[in-house]
């Protein structure tokens, strides 16, 4: 069950930031509801196999509009707050390592990755390179929670996130957007799109957005050492006849930013001598087409290639040569060039043309992957430059069944079997060539009612493949772990009310996890008293994340739209010994705070001038199951006043505008040598009050 904990803080937080908020909104409505008559805008999912409304999909899903509260969104660690059961970490320039319902990764340093949750855009594949969501001319992104065993396989054991860029428009059109801020930020942005013949349409997108970051490095006397210079740049083309479609999508983004995050004073004061870099270049090709092949079967490929040239490094001591007679000096970078490939080949029922005379859809399909990372490490410790290469090969054969069994009941039974195969070897001989074959997959039941609002019941599988660790003196024992499996089952409603004003879900789920992957962590001290930091993955035997998820949206009038998303989630360890010796059994699961929220009020002031004010707060939660500091409850308060007239829009809007602190990412280890080395909690802080201002003109 859910801890009460959970549930009474919330509601205690909620009552202590939002009492006086929430007895003006209950006159508000008191004297608007009844004088309201809009209803809520119906938002497309195409996460699944074929394309549905949010309130048709048998799952707990969020999507998510970066242009939905007139701010400035310009990359996915900036906009997943708002989805319910969402976190992210940092130990970077941008948040993007991702957790649903608490499972998911948190860093990545020598070893090889197999994400947890994953990430696609426009169909490609950049599943653990998060550094290139940027989220530019992008229409809309989808947060499928839960495991994904049927549709997407070993990345979406926790979920998956689906980024949406705009289709072409059939005339010439775009617009031209300028945007600047506090902390030197500043921003350009272009989108032209059209037809190229009645047939054919395309759309190019280019963006750049710079800023200053928020540290101020009081040794070298600069406050860029944290900023960051990211571009993009996307291009679609599309085209359609009688029996189908297709596209061709290529984009190309370029970040080259700091990192200088930690300091020895846990402020935004570092004393860096050689600050660190956490840059990306990442290009890609997706190629989609669908056609039908008789009047029954439709016929659909996804092709996708990404490269992806990663440096990330830091100065290891946060300080300069001489702060301190016992200290030390040393840099760490990690360079890594990934190149990926996948091919996805589907078969599939026509709306009413499946078999049994139209009664039983099905969905038949083949997924490959391959995917080859380059690395290499340079760090001032090694007796020289550390390389690997580590190989990935996945293929899938997947499949789905569903039919409607009685009056307004609909079941459905997919599979997913996968091999999995890997191959690793390094400078330092190790060597490994694991392969797992897996199985997911799900039973949905599903009930119409009369009023056209739907329940669903379901059962889900999810895996993710076994790995190894490779970082540091770790002991042999340490160094493999098995694949983790987990069971979701969850139970849902989904609907329209009062009028089809409100649009409201709610998920009710218990993930039962076997074989848990555990990222942890150890501290050994070197011969000269500096600290060797190890970061590795075992196995705790069991698991449990259970939670509830529910979101509503309420046209109280025609203008003003209310928003709420909540999140409430309890998670445990069992039988788990981290590697520090401490029994974890019955603590709670890293990053997985016990309620999390979003608020939002939209409303119109007058014609073309509208104001959103928004709130999102998580609970406390552990960083890291290596120690037991925590990142404290917080709220942030946020919002935007924009103006439209014509082709032109104007926005001021603000983040953190309670300049709250509030933490990416926590450590626990010693780094400090006027302490003498003691073990210390270490945390990079979230971005302070950011304001600014953003006009686009539109042709």
């Amino acid at each position: 069950m859910l801890k009460p904990r959970a549930i009474f803080s919330f509601f205690s937080l909620a009552v202590t930031h939002l009492r006086t908020a929430c007895v003006g909104l209950l006159f508000t409505l008191a004297g608007i509801a009844a004088h309201a008559s809009q209803s809520i805008e119906e938002v497309v999912v195409t996460a699944e196999f074929r394309p549905v409304t949010v309130a048709e999909v048998p799952g707990s899903v969020s999507v998510l509009n970066p242009n939905a509260n007139g701010d400035l969104i310009n990359h996915l660690d900036e906009l997943l707050s708002r989805a319910a059961n969402v976190n992210l970490t940092s130990g970077a320039s941008r948040a993007r390592f991702i957790q649903i319902r608490g499972i998911g990764e948190r860093s990545q340093f020598v070893e090889p990755l197999n994400p947890s949750v994953g990430l696609l855009v426009d169909g490609v594949d950049l599943s653990g390179l998060g550094g290139a969501a940027t989220l530019f001319d992008v229409q809309q992104v989808e947060v499928l929670r839960g495991p994904q065993g049927t549709l997407y396989g070993a990345n979406a054991l926790a979920g998956l996130i689906n980024v949406v860029t705009p289709d072409a428009t059939e005339d010439l059109s775009g617009f031209l957007q300028i945007d600047g801020g506090n902390y030197g930020a500043r921003g350009v942005g272009a989108v032209l799109s059209g037809a190229v013949t009645d047939e054919v349409g395309f759309r190019i997108s280019a963006r750049q957005y710079q800023d200053d970051g928020f540290i101020d490095n009081i040794y070298l006397n600069r406050d860029d050492t944290n900023a960051r210079d990211e571009r993009s740049l996307r291009a679609k083309l599309q085209g359609k006849s009688d029996r189908g479609s297709w596209q061709l999508a290529l984009g190309s983004v370029d970040v080259d930013n700091g990192y200088d995050a930690f300091s020895l004073d846990n402020n935004r004061n570092t004393r860096s001598d050689e600050p660190g870099r956490d840059a990306q270049e990442t290009s890609y090709v997706a190629f989609n087409a669908s056609r039908a092949f008789s009047d029954g079967v439709i016929g659909e490929v996804a092709l996708g290639w990404v490269d992806s040239d990663i440096a990330y490094g830091y100065d290891e001591d946060w300080t300069f040569d001489g702060f301190h007679p016992i200290g030390y000096s040393s840099t760490d970078l990690y360079l890594r060039d990934v190149d990926t490939r996948t091919a996805d080949l589907r078969l599939l029922s026509a709306p009413e043309q499946g078999l049994m005379d139209g009664g039983v859809d099905w969905v038949l399909g083949l997924f490959v992957l391959n995917k080859d990372v380059d690395f290499a490490r340079d760090y001032t410790y090694a007796s020289g430059l550390f390389i690997s290469d580590f190989g990935v090969d996945r293929v899938a054969v997947y499949g789905e069944l569903a039919t409607e069994f009685a009056s307004a009941w609909r079941v459905s039974l997919g599979l997913r079997v996968e091999q999995h195969e890997s191959d690793y070897a390094d400078s330092a001989g190790v060597r490994f060539a694991p392969d797992d074959d897996m199985t997911g997959g799900r039973l949905l039941l599903e009930r119409m009612l009369d009023s056209g609002n739907l329940l669903y019941a379901s059962l889900t599988r999810g895996y993710k493949a076994g790995g190894f660790n490779t970082d540091g003196t770790l002991d042999a024992d340490l160094r493999l772990f098995d694949p983790e499996s987990l069971w979701n089952m969850e139970v849902g409603f989904k609907g329209s009310l009062m009028g089809d004003r409100l649009a409201f879900s709610a998920a009710l789920f218990r993930m039962q996890r076997r074989d848990v992957q555990v990222a942890t962590s150890i501290t050994r001290e070197r011969q000269d008293q500096s600290a060797e930091f190890i970061q590795y993955t075992s196995n705790a035997a069991k698991g449990v994340n259970q939670g509830l998820e529910v979101e509503a949206t309420f046209q109280a009038s025609e203008r003003l739209q209310l928003s709420a998303n909540l999140g409430l989630l309890d998670t445990e360890y069992e039988d788990y010994v981290n590697g520090a010796g401490q029994d974890l059994d019955g603590r709670d699961q890293a990053q997985s705070p016990a309620y999390h929220f979003y608020l939002a009020a939209d409303y119109q002031l007058a014609d073309g001038l509208r104001l959103n004010v928004n709130l999102e707060g998580k609970d406390d939660y552990y960083f890291s199951a290596g120690h037991a500091e925590q990142s404290p409850s917080y709220t942030l308060l946020n919002g935007a006043l924009s103006y439209s007239a014509g082709a032109w829009d104007l926005s001021l809007w603000g983040r953190n505008l309670a300049d709250k602190d509030y933490f990416l990412r926590g450590f626990s280890f010693p780094n400090d040598p006027r302490d003498g080395y003691t073990s210390t909690r270490w945390t990079q802080l979230g971005a302070p009050r950011q304001f600014g201002v953003t006009a686009k003109a539109s042709f």
